[in-house]
C-alpha cells in the first residue's frame, strides 16, 4: 500500500509521523511524496490555536480533493479533542486519538506489532514536501504544567517519558539510516525522566545519547523554562551540542505570566539567557510569544515588547491570543477584539525580527557548520539551503551538488532571514 503522511504544528508531530513511517514500512508498506499517489492518508492535526485546528481540518478536505479514492485517518490534538467533527468530515476519516497513535499503522493495517521486528528496518528520510534531514526523536508526551491558555495537557495527558533504551534505539536506527543531527522533542521536554526513577532528568538523557551514539549533532526542540538551571548548560562543553535552544517565554510582562500559569518570572527568564552567553556569547535563543492574552493592557503589552527586545531573540512563533474551549484563560474577562490581538502580534513580530537581523548581522565574517538540507540546480551549480549548528538559515552555491552533508562555511552576507556564506571545507 501507498501512504502519504501529513502534519500541522509541532516539531513533536513530525517526530512522530517519522515514527509512523517506519512502522508501516515494516509491515511492507511504502511512503511516498504526494497526497495523490497515496492509497492510505495519515494526518496528524493540531489544537494549539483556532488556526491551526482549521489548518488541520481543511488537510483532512484536501484528501478528497487530491486522492478521493484513499482511505484517511486522522489522528493528534485537535483530532483527539473533536473526534465527532473529524470522523464527519468529507471523506469520514478513521480517527484515532493521541493515546493510541503510537500503533496507529498496526491499528489501520489490523495487524499484531509483536509479530514485526522494528529493530530490523532503520529510518529513511521521509519524502516530499516532509524531507527532512535531521530526524526528530519523541522522547516525552504529555505536559503536567496548567498553563492557562493551553489545551495541549487536556489531548496529550500527563507527562510520560520514553525509556532511555528506546530512545537510544531509535537514535541509532535514525544514524543507521544517515541522519547526521538528532532533534530530541517533546510536549515538555524538559520534563523528561520525572515519571521513571525520578533521578533522572534532560541533562543525564542528552549525555546518554552522547556517550552511547556517535551522533555529529544534538539539538532540543522546546524547552520549557523551568526546567532548565545553570548546570544544564554545561552540556555545551560537548561540541556536538547545537549551542540554540527555544525556550518558550509567552510573554515579558511579570503579570501576563502570573495570569498565564507560566511557573517563571522575566528575571528567572532572563538568568537563562546569562547561563547561555556564558557559554557563548553567540548562543542562540528562539522563543514562543503570545500577543493579546486577556486583560493585556497597553502598559503591560510595551512592556513585553521593551523585554523581548532587551533578550535579543535569534527568532520566534508569534501568535496572536486564541480561546481554546475547556482552558482557563478561556473564561477570562478582558479578551481583547482579534483585530488588536492580530496587531499586537504583528508589532512582535516586528521586534523579533529586528533582534534576528542584529543577530545575523553579527555573524558575518565567522564561521559555522551547516547541514546541507536541500539542493537546488542553477545554470552554473546548485544553491543550497542548511541550518547551523546555532538554528540561522544559510544559503551557498556551489558547483557540485551536497545534500545532508555537514560544511565549515564563512558568513558573507545577510539575506532576507538568513545569511549566505562560502563553504570552506566539507
Amino acid at each position: 500500500m501507498k501512504v502519504f503522511l501529513d502534519t500541522v504544528g509541532c516539531r513533536l508531530n513530525q517526530s512522530e509521523i517519522e515514527r509512523m513511517a517506519r512502522q508501516f514500512r515494516t509491515a511492507g508498506h511504502t511512503i511516498v511524496a504526494e497526497m495523490s499517489e497515496a492509497e492510505l492518508v495519515v494526518v496528524n492535526t493540531c489544537a494549539v490555536t483556532m488556526q491551526a485546528a482549521s489548518d488541520s481540518r481543511q488537510k483532512i478536505r484536501q484528501v478528497n480533493r487530491q486522492s478521493p479514492e484513499a482511505q484517511v485517518v486522522a489522528t493528534g490534538c485537535w483530532a483527539t479533542l473533536e473526534p465527532e467533527q473529524a470522523a464527519n468530515l468529507i471523506g469520514s476519516p478513521q480517527v484515532i486519538l493521541n493515546q493510541d497513535k503510537d500503533m496507529l499503522p498496526f491499528t489501520v493495517l489490523g495487524i499484531d506489532p509483536d509479530l514485526l521486528d522494528m529493530d530490523a528496518i532503520e529510518r529513511q528520510i521521509l519524502p516530499g514536501a516532509r524531507h527532512r534531514t535531521r530526524a526528530f526523536i519523541k522522547v516525552q508526551d504529555g505536559c503536567d504544567a496548567f498553563c492557562t491558555f493551553c489545551v495541549t495537557r487536556i489531548a496529550r495527558g500527563r507527562s510520560r517519558s520514553m525509556p532511555l533504551q528506546k530512545v537510544l534505539l531509535d537514535i541509532q536506527s535514525a544514524l543507521d539510516g544517515g541522519a547526521l543531527e538528532i532533534v530530541i522533542s517533546g510536549v515538555q521536554l524538559g520534563s523528561w525522566g520525572k515519571d521513571l526513577t525520578g533521578e533522572l532528568g534532560l541533562r543525564d538523557l542528552a549525555e546518554a545519547i552522547l556517550t552511547g551514539s556517535d551522533s555529529r549533532r544534538l539539538r532540543f526542540s522546546s524547552v520549557e523554562p523551568w526546567d532548565l538551571h545553570e548546570e544544564f548548560f554545561e552540556l555545551f562543553a560537548d561540541a556536538r551540542v547545537c549551542r540554540h535552544l527555544h525556550i518558550s517565554l509567552q510573554s515579558g510582562s511579570a503579570n501576563i505570566l502570573k495570569r498565564m500559569g507560566r511557573k517563571i518570572t522575566p528575571q528567572e527568564f532572563e538568568l537563562l539567557a546569562v547561563y547561555a552567553r556564558k557559554v557563548d556569547k553567540d548562543f542562540s535563543l528562539t522563543t514562543d510569544i503570545i500577543a493579546g492574552f486577556p486583560g493585556e493592557s497597553e502598559k503591560e503589552f510595551l512592556e513585553s515588547l521593551d523585554y523581548i527586545k532587551s533578550i535579543g531573540f535569534n527568532g520566534g512563533h508569534v501568535f496572536p491570543y486564541s480561546p481554546r474551549p475547556g482552558t482557563a484563560a478561556a473564561t477570562m474577562s478582558g479578551l481583547l477584539p482579534l483585530k488588536e490581538r492580530k496587531a499586537r502580534a504583528v508589532e512582535v513580530r516586528r521586534v523579533i525580527a529586528e533582534t534576528a537581523l542584529r543577530y545575523h548581522q553579527k555573524q558575518i565574517g565567522k564561521l559555522g557548520n551547516i547541514l546541507w538540507e536541500s539542493s537546488e540546480k542553477t545554470t552554473d551549480g546548485y544553491l543550497l539551503q542548511g541550518l547551523s549548528e546555532k538554528f540561522v538559515r544559510v544559503s551557498a552555491f556551489t558547483p557540485t551538488e551536497l545534500w545532508n552533508v555537514i560544511s565549515n562555511v564563512q558568513f558573507v552576507e545577510v539575506e532576507g532571514d538568513g545569511i549566505s556564506g562560502e563553504i570552506i571545507s566539507d
